[in-house]
């Protein structure tokens, strides 16, 4: 038997002779007999670019095996670590015939690749929403990214963008395939030195396992994060194909589907009552050193001026079912009372007979009212949610700039509900869902308060958004991406606290709440999923009603104020409010 634990002086790392074919001397001229490159410095380039061809491969492979999946994680240090996978692959292609190896090592290399991909998506989500991806329910928000990258880079760059994305998932799969392929050559050919190294890495893996040994906190030494991803991804999808059954299991059950409208809402009869959501509005906002103070003054400020104007609040929180983004889920959480996480439960809930907020206030004989400013095209939805009226971004008369993703400032959205629904005073009682956009990210540029009287057509903000910072400018700096989202948040409850305080009357009653916590770059890594929820009503017998409930006085919940599920809010509201 040939002794293969030695490798030839004629041989590189990757296993291929250093001489060209039918040359012993190594010499290279041309057919017309030009002078020969020196052999030596010849060698010498070919072994330095066989050596760093196969370092990188290593490092390639070393990423897909024990990088972290969040990027706060991404450190040198991480990446101090034993993969068990590692171990194994390594037995598997030294016990491997050649043919059989090669055929192994590549769809190895294909596997890491697929794993280092469902790796840096999660990344991404982790980044954005707080979560891994979702192998079954998550493609569909890639398209809401690309509208995302759109609003915040223009088309081009967003193009550009997914152009480059696709190439990557291309280059990885590929470079991952040909790095363990290329790894399986000097292993073969340095098997006795293989060998014993694994048996010492193993040594140490299995010691390290024992002890619990962790350099970075939350990552061992003695690794299993490539098994663990495949695991993890493996019981999500089986969970994701059930899902579907378990929703439907779920809608079946509603306690107010064949309650009469005379029993619906009767607390709130001849009242126009105003649902708004307030985007991003999270927890952290209220409780953050770094950003309460300024909040909580604005909510203070607000909540003197409303006392004043013969106004009462009560507050709590809610968790919501997503962060980050995916507004519409929460939306569609409150509204329905079923826990809405995933697209493929929005579009079982669409196609299903759920009745809504909207629908039950509709049952008693109100109008019921969507006013979106962040509504470009036909929305079906609308009618499933019960709503008499959809007004989207045409429909609002704003003729002024646009703020980055929000296309309308929540000033004027308000207004432009004012004067089509309860400027004249002989209207019927309305129901409006208001989703208040100017909150959402990248934050940049901000609207401020203009005068009531003064916002027209919206042309007024013209000099505001023009003296505003870009995206460009702030995203950068972490720190000054918390100050602006701050500073937004700012901006949508003085526009709700103005709006009360100007047009509210004995008869409005408002309800607003968060829809998510914003993205991980302001409220750090592991952030609760909870959001302030707020009743406001000038009719003292309007919160006699939710006595009960044990929320908080004021606009501002404290620490020890309840904390609701998002989807427990439909039943209590028509419990509370019902006859």
């Amino acid at each position: 038997m040939i002794d293969d634990s030695t490798t030839s002086r004629d041989t590189t790392p990757d296993g291929s002779a250093e001489n060209p074919p039918g040359d012993p001397a190594g010499n290279t001229a041309s057919a017309a007999g030009v002078t020969a490159q020196d052999p030596i410095a010849v060698r010498g380039k070919r072994r330095a670019l066989a050596w760093a061809t196969t370092a990188a491969a290593v490092l390639l492979v070393l990423f897909a095996l024990v990088a972290p999946d969040q990027v706060g994680r991404l450190t040198p240090v991480a990446f101090v670590r034993v993969p068990l996978e590692g171990l194994v692959g390594v037995a598997v292609l030294l016990v491997l015939p050649g043919r059989a190896r090669r055929v192994v090592a590549a769809v190895v290399g294909a596997a890491l690749g697929l794993l280092t991909i469902v790796k840096v998506l999660d990344m991404g989500f982790y980044q954005v929403l707080d979560r891994p991806f979702d192998l079954v329910l998550d493609w569909v928000l890639l398209d809401d990214a690309l509208s995302f990258l759109t609003d915040s880079i223009g088309r081009v760059g967003a193009i550009g963008a997914a152009i480059g994305l696709v190439l990557l998932v291309v280059a990885v799969l590929v470079l991952m395939t040909l790095a363990v392929v290329r790894l399986s050559h000097p292993l073969v050919r340095h098997r006795t030195t293989a060998t014993r190294t694994v048996a010492a890495l193993t040594a140490v893996w299995v010691t390290c396992a024992v002890l619990g040994a962790q350099i970075v906190p939350g990552l061992p030494v003695a690794a299993t994060g490539a098994a663990d991803l495949a695991y993890d991804r493996t019981v999500q999808v089986r969970a994701g194909l059930r899902d579907r059954s378990t929703f439907a299991a779920e809608v079946s059950v509603d306690a107010f589907r064949d309650t009469p409208g005379d029993q619906l809402l009767t607390g709130l009869r001849g009242k126009d009552v105003v649902l708004a959501f307030v985007e991003s509005y999270g927890r952290d906002a209220v409780e953050d050193p770094e950003l309460a103070s300024q909040v909580g003054a604005v909510l203070d400020a607000g909540n003197r001026r409303l006392n004043g104007a013969g106004f009462v609040s009560r507050s709590a929180f809610l968790t919501s079912p997503t962060a980050g983004g995916g507004s519409w889920l929460a939306h569609a959480t409150l509204l329905s009372g079923l826990w809405i996480d995933n697209q493929q439960r929005h579009d079982n809930l669409l196609a299903s007979d759920r009745l809504t907020l909207g629908g039950a206030f509709r049952r008693a004989d109100w109008r019921t009212v969507a006013v979106m400013p962040a509504l470009t095209q036909p929305w079906p939805e609308g009618a499933f949610f019960a709503n008499d009226r959809v007004y989207g971004v045409d429909d609002l008369g704003y003729r002024g700039p646009k703020f980055s993703y929000a296309p309308v400032p929540d000033q004027f959205t308000l207004s432009a509900f004012e004067r089509f629904e309860r400027a004249n005073p002989d209207h019927a009682p309305v129901f409006a869902e208001i989703p208040l956009v100017s909150s959402h990210g990248p934050w940049a540029p901000i609207p401020r308060m203009v005068g009531w009287d003064e916002l027209g057509d919206g042309s007024v903000f013209d000099p505001i958004a023009k003296a505003g910072v870009s995206p460009d400018d702030v995203w950068p700096d972490p720190t000054r991406v918390r100050t602006e989202y701050r500073r937004s948040i700012e901006y949508s409850l003085n526009s709700l606290i103005s709006y009360v305080e100007t047009y509210g009357d004995e008869n409005l009653v408002l309800v607003f709440l968060g829809d998510h916590q914003p993205a991980p770059i302001v409220t750090g890594e592991n952030a609760s999923r909870d959001v302030p929820i707020t009743i406001v009503a000038h009719d003292p017998a309007v919160l006699d009603r939710i006595s009960g409930w044990g929320w908080q006085d004021g606009l501002q919940p404290g620490r020890g104020a309840p904390v609701w599920r998002m989807d427990s809010f439909r039943d209590r509201f028509l419990t509370a409010f019902g006859r």
